[in-house]
């Protein structure tokens, strides 16, 4: 798909995945490395995660989930600051810039046996979260793949087209039951796509789109960056930089990783 049809295919669905790799594989197992790194406390450059769903410690088979993880390690940072990766995000959205200004380490791990430990991610638009923004900002995410993420483990999946229903307030995060939990607005049709990645490969989806992902049924974790990403058409809420934008000033931790 050339980048006009990528940049139509996004704005007419929402979303757009590049299952080309956007690292070679040296630089997707030191990403590994450090992710396991900072999961398990070890924090390379002296600076700890923000504090996240997740402690070291705490039980593997739960979901792992940590707040800007990139600033604890070098290879994370890399991966989130990759050229390519912004060069491909700006040619999705048309943008002239494109910033990193809040990361999530994801470590999904296989179901356990006795099926007691909830992994799944519910539906949810990350704009009912993202309430730092002025309405109509350009803000979005990418989710780096870094393990092969097929369906059986806990591929995403998307509603194409939901981002035009506008902002549903409905869905959680951390809600384990996947059927029947959105109210589909009048004269709309709910179709969910399951979006499978290798190593590498990335998809983008806009602020307002439906997603989520149930168990992980391989035999390996499904490991992957969330990358929340904004444009030159997007502006903070007026006040201090607190909450998710406390470090949207610090190119060290929020780096621009794209500007003509």
């Amino acid at each position: 798909m050339n980048t006009a049809d990528a940049a139509t295919f996004y704005r007419e669905n929402g979303f757009y995945l590049h299952t080309t790799p956007l690292m070679d594989g040296a630089a997707i197992a030191d990403t590994i490395r450090g992710m396991e790194a900072v999961r398990d406390g070890h924090y390379e450059t002296g600076t700890p995660p923000e504090d996240s769903p997740w402690k070291p410690g705490n039980d593997p088979r739960t979901l792992c989930k940590i707040e800007m993880a990139q600033q604890s390690n070098r290879a994370i940072m890399a991966a989130v600051a990759n050229s390519r990766l912004g060069a491909l995000a700006a040619e999705v959205t048309g943008a002239s810039m494109i910033q990193a200004w809040w990361v999530q380490l994801l470590m999904k791990p296989p179901v356990a046996p006795a099926g007691t430990f909830n992994t799944n991610v519910g539906w949810h638009q990350d704009g009912q979260y993202w309430t730092c923004w002025e309405p109509g900002s350009e803000v979005f995410t990418a989710w780096l793949a870094l393990s092969d993420v097929t369906e059986g483990a806990g591929a995403m999946r998307f509603v194409p087209g939901s981002h035009h229903w506008g902002l549903l307030n409905q869905g959680d995060f951390y809600g384990q039951e996947l059927d029947g939990q959105i109210q589909v607005p009048e004269g709309r049709t709910w179709k969910e796509t399951v979006c499978a990645l290798p190593p590498g490969g990335v998809s983008f989806h806009h602020h307002l789109t439906l997603h989520a992902s149930g168990p992980n049924t391989s035999a390996s974790p499904r490991l992957s960056l969330a990358i929340h990403l904004r444009t030159e058409h997007s502006t903070p809420k007026p006040g201090p930089r607190e909450g998710l934008l406390e470090f949207l000033d610090v190119q060290e931790r929020c780096p621009v990783i794209w500007e003509r």
